[in-house]
């Protein structure tokens, strides 16, 4: 051990040198990682220098700015910390801080919740802290069960170390419930009254798959809940917060610990930043710090890693901050809302290995809140520049792109003289726009933006000028709570508003558990994906109804299924390892792959489907192989080696049955494929005229530059031809 950790240090040492003085890079990760190829149990060997003890944040939303907070705190308390303050939180990059150290009081380290396992069987820290677990990254982490397993699995190898958890968090009392490891909850106790996102990460109770139950809602699942069935529920908070308070200059609030109480200030606003504030409390007093010194931190904070960073430039306000999922948008785009003015607001998004590749997850944020705001003007950048603008103009915003902050900067000075600049990025786009603001002490000289281009009104519909008035369609949107994984309710979004934007009318019903569809209104049925705890729950209600469903589909009524919901149309398709019963509306039969769900087909997907001119773009994340018997066509061959579609064979994806389109292609679908959404919207309106005894109606053509756009881009990107 001794010479393979001397080896370590001076690997280490010699990486670092070489990256600061040579590369001029940071030396975040590959110190560790060399270190760590020398000595594999490297971290075990060095935590002997932390003479109190470590703490570990993980947790979706929040690690980066917690530790910080977090060190800041125990320095403030007289403490020597070393911590990862960058974020680089794999093993490499907490053995990157470690090396670095010759000693401290205490190691706050930030860990990836995928690499605990692997981190706390060497450090066993004192304290773990959980801080929320929302989704993020599905191609990459897969579903949240997988998530709290890793975690779980990590805690039971380190059986001394204490867990400190969001109670308000049903995710994350699921992994204090299933751990023997000591636990202390947090939490906030009170309804702080906040309206509602549409998309929530879980509703169904993890131990017996009923629907919970909340006495309050805060955002996204976080809450007062319980389950009616079986009695899990959220444990009282050992730490708790009351009295919050929250306005545009921060938020206050007391915090109640055993017996006592400190009042909290700190300049940052969003609800999001209470459950941080509340996460440093827990741990330093864990760490036999007074809480008091968590406000002297807060006050003297000033994080310089992009996470909430405000800059003064030519005394503009510009404010900068991390996005990487939906939760994580939502409390953005409240902070934006709630800061009174003129705004300009630009969202950069990347698809990088880091970020994940599948940017479905857009279309499960709440941007049509910004589409209100009459003061308000939106930008789109990053690698899917493209992808971004094309879900703000379904959320009724005209968004221009940019190429960067300082293209940005420029143009949103033409809005107002006293606007707010407020930039959104996600991970790796992040230190790019970080870097160009860091270097600039006056705003570029601003760039003619014109009138159509700074206002969302002139731009609301795809195309106001072709209308056909005195129709209606009915879309049926089957269990939106259950079955929207990967941004699949935004295919509704796509048909309601190109239906709008011709002057159709359009009544979107929402069927949920428990409820039975009328479909003997219905023009347009939607079925979506979900995990599998959800499709079960959603499939046993959709049994029940088959015969309906039948009539419906034997009736030439349209249907969209995607993913989960495409399997369901089969004869049986697969809830884990086993085989259940489908609704047999078409004559397919879904299968698990040899390795089950871990051999997945996984990545973005093109097709030529003779549906559209165009070729189809999506993104495919699956474990089961679908095969279409007599019958059934597919709706899309595989181009070239971009996807896999049904299965490992066939080179073809979905199917294609009367007015049925089954297919396994998020995105959602429709959103970069307007000829799909027409298609299924003229089916529903040819549908209607004949039972009317009425001729048909040509859609008009709507102004689709800017799908045509993210099309174009995906193929270029994919070394698609047109």
């Amino acid at each position: 051990m001794g010479i393979r950790l001397n080896i370590a240090r001076l690997a280490g040492a010699g990486a670092t040198w070489a990256l600061k003085n040579v590369f001029r890079r940071s030396a975040g990760n590959f110190p560790g990682k060399i270190g760590l190829y020398a000595d594999p149990m490297l971290i075990a060997d060095l935590r002997e220098r932390l003479r109190e003890g470590s703490i570990v944040v993980v947790g979706t939303n929040g690690k980066t700015t917690v530790s910080n907070l977090l060190a800041d705190t125990l320095e403030a308390d007289g403490k020597t910390v070393v911590c990862n303050r960058t974020g680089a939180n794999l093993d490499s990059g907490i053995a990157t801080a470690l090396l670095r150290t010759k000693g401290a009081d205490w190691g706050v380290l930030e860990c990836d919740e995928l690499w605990l396992a692997h981190v706390l069987p060497q450090l066993l820290p004192d304290y773990v802290v959980l801080l929320n677990l929302f989704r993020d990254q599905l191609d990459r982490s897969g579903e949240i069960d997988h998530v709290q397993g890793s975690i779980v699995q990590a805690l039971q190898s380190s059986p001394k170390t204490t867990l400190i958890y969001n109670a308000d968090d049903p995710l994350c009392q699921k992994v204090a419930n299933a751990v023997e490891n000591a636990c202390i909850p947090f939490g906030i106790e009170q309804d702080l009254g906040l309206e509602q996102n549409t998309v929530a990460d879980a509703s169904m109770c993890q131990q017996c798959d009923s629907i919970l139950e909340y006495e309050w809602h805060q955002y996204g699942q976080l809450g007062s809940y319980r389950c009616p069935s079986c009695g899990f529920h959220r444990m009282r908070p050992i730490l708790a917060a009351n009295d919050l308070v929250s306005s545009v200059e921060g938020i206050s609030l007391t915090v109640q610990y055993r017996d006592e109480q400190t009042r909290i200030t700190t300049p940052f606003t969003g609800t999001y930043m209470a459950y941080n504030v509340l996460a440093v409390c827990a741990a330093a007093a864990c760490a036999g710090t007074p809480i008091a010194r968590v406000n002297e931190a807060l006050l003297a904070f000033d994080p310089h890693n992009g996470r909430l960073q405000r800059y003064r430039i030519d005394e503009r306000t510009v404010l900068l901050n991390l996005a990487k999922n939906p939760t994580g948008f939502n409390q953005n785009l409240r902070i934006i809302l709630e800061t009174p003015g003129p705004k300009a607001v630009a969202f950069f998004i990347n698809d990088k290995e880091a970020d994940g590749h599948d940017v479905s997850w857009l279309w499960d944020i709440d941007f049509q809140e910004l589409a209100q705001e009459d003061e308000l003007v939106a930008f789109a950048g990053g690698i899917r520049s493209h992808d971004m603008q094309v879900r703000l103009k379904y959320a009724g915003i005209a968004a221009q792109l940019v190429d960067d902050a300082e293209d940005f900067l420029a143009k949103a000075q033409a809005v107002s003289p006293n606007v707010s600049f407020f930039l959104i990025a996600n991970y790796t786009a992040l230190p790019h726009v970080k870097e160009q603001l860091d270097k600039l002490t006056h705003l570029p000289k601003p760039a003619s933006v014109s009138f159509a281009e700074r206002y969302i009104e002139d731009n609301a519909e795809p195309n106001g000028k072709t209308k056909m008035h005195g129709t209606k369609l009915t879309i049926v949107h089957m269990y939106p709570e259950l079955l929207n994984l990967y941004g699949d309710g935004g295919n509704v979004i796509v048909l309601e508003r190109r239906a709008r934007a011709r002057g159709i009318d359009v009544d979107i019903v929402r069927v949920e558990h428990g409820q039975k569809a009328d479909l003997t209104t219905a023009d347009i049925v939607f079925l979506g994906g979900g995990p599998d705890r959800e499709q079960h729950l959603a499939s046993i209600d959709l049994l029940a109804q088959t015969e309906d469903f039948r009539r419906y589909v034997e009736d030439d009524g349209v249907l969209l299924a995607i993913c989960g919901g495409y399997q369901m149309l089969g004869q049986e398709w697969l809830l884990g390892d086993e085989k259940v019963p489908g609704l047999g509306l078409a004559n397919i039969v879904t299968k698990r792959a040899e390795g089950g769900s871990h051999n997945r087909l996984v990545g973005n997907i093109a097709l030529h489907s003779p549906l559209a001119s165009l070729p189809v773009i999506g993104y495919e994340n699956h474990a089961g192989r679908t095969f279409l018997g007599d019958g059934c066509e597919a709706f899309g061959a595989v181009i070239g080696h971009h996807g896999k579609g049904n299965n490992d064979k066939d080179a073809a994806d979905g199917v294609r049955f009367r007015n049925i389109v089954g297919t396994y292609l998020h995105g959602p679908l429709l959103a970069k494929n307007p000829e799909i959404a027409d298609w299924l919207i003229e089916r529903a309106l040819e549908r209607k005229a004949v039972k009317a005894g009425l001729s048909t109606q040509a859609l008009p053509p709507l102004d689709d530059a800017v799908e045509r756009a993210a099309n174009a881009f995906m193929c270029s990107m994919l070394n698609v031809h047109v």
